[in-house]
């Protein structure tokens, strides 16, 4: 019987029918970054989740009440919520758009631990990882943002900390390209990387959120938002940009199915045959239970017909049949013997 195989995906059915945007927000402490992050729960887009490294969102309004905060306690339980909320029971919450606050906290511990298990393995209180184990350690940090920026199909923040201007090119002149990568990790998943901080706007402190990184058509390098911006005036933005086609509010409609119909016939399993068939054929055939009996003792060493595998059946039932067919091939051929004579 055909066994029953995973439905097969058709991929036309994966054309992008709707709209979503991917931020990545970095500044320095105290800029509001959380607070920018906030502000997905107020852009339309369903219950937030936010999963917070830095145990901060206790501070924010609206915590537990307009959308959700995960404390992360532990720094490997990050993949685990994100698998949660994604894939697992999380899902019954229905939660519209994500956000991480922040990378650089998981990045940071996890990134420690890595250093610690190199100076313990070496010895040496000094020792620092080599290119390979920093490529190898990126891998499994990014798989994170893989999950959540990619695999949750939902719009998503990551809010990154800048701990102080020229520290990343620093950085880059003693260790290479590798170990920042607050950076070059996050600019690979994210649509735009927005940089805030608080600057001197006539006469006025104001925030201003200028893109410094950009994948999407919608925002070029060096655009700035300046006030109390939240999440939903640059999906605003967004949206009256004719770059972009794909609407936000629902997908558009599509006449491809998700899995492409399996046309191969089915099998069907032969019924098998029981040792009452077998006796019924046998006597229609001209022969007689005694037969039956006499070549299950000699082929199987079954003196019970009663006791016959379905395996031992058929054989049974292979061998008769190939002696019925001997018997008539041979009457056949003494009928002209008897004409000629």
């Amino acid at each position: 019987m055909k066994s029953v195989n995973k439905p097969k995906i058709n991929p036309l059915s994966r054309v992008p029918r709707q709209q979503r945007l991917v931020m990545a927000i970095r500044g320095g402490a105290g800029v509001g970054k959380s607070h920018f992050i906030s502000s997905m729960a107020e852009a339309g887009l369903g219950k937030l989740c936010i999963f917070d490294t830095e145990r901060k969102a206790r501070l924010l309004r609206g915590v537990g009440q307009t959308f959700d905060a995960l404390e992360i306690e532990q720094t490997d339980e990050l993949p685990e919520f994100i698998e949660w909320a994604i894939n697992g029971e999380g899902t019954e919450q229905n939660y519209g758009c994500f956000a991480l606050d922040s990378w650089a906290a998981y990045f940071g511990a996890k990134h420690s631990e890595m250093i610690e298990a190199v100076r313990e393995k070496t010895g040496d209180p000094l020792a620092q990882p080599s290119a390979e184990e920093l490529a190898a350690d990126q891998m499994i940090l990014q798989s994170v943002l893989r999950k959540l920026c990619i695999e949750s199909g939902k719009c998503v923040v990551i809010a990154d900390q800048i701990a102080a201007k020229g520290k990343e090119a620093k950085e880059d002149n003693e260790v290479g390209r590798v170990l920042p990568m607050t950076a070059s990790g996050l600019e690979y998943f994210v649509d735009v990387m927005i940089e805030v901080s608080l600057q001197e706007r006539d006469g006025e402190i104001t925030r201003v959120f200028q893109v410094v990184k950009s994948n999407s058509p919608a925002f070029e390098v060096g655009f700035e938002m300046t006030g109390n911006i939240g999440f939903k005036d640059f999906l605003e933005y967004m949206k009256g940009e004719q770059a972009l086609e794909l609407a936000f509010d629902k997908p558009a409609k599509s006449d491809v199915p998700e899995f492409i119909e399996d046309k191969t016939p089915i099998s069907i399993a032969p019924q098998e045959m029981t040792i009452e068939d077998l006796i019924r054929k046998a006597e229609s055939s001209g022969f007689k239970q005694a037969d039956i009996v006499t070549g299950a003792r000699i082929y199987h060493n079954q003196p019970n017909i009663y006791h016959l595998t379905a395996e031992q059946i058929l054989d049974l039932d292979r061998r008769m049949t190939a002696r019925i067919e001997k018997t008539k091939v041979a009457a056949e051929e003494k009928v002209p013997k008897k004409k000629a004579a």
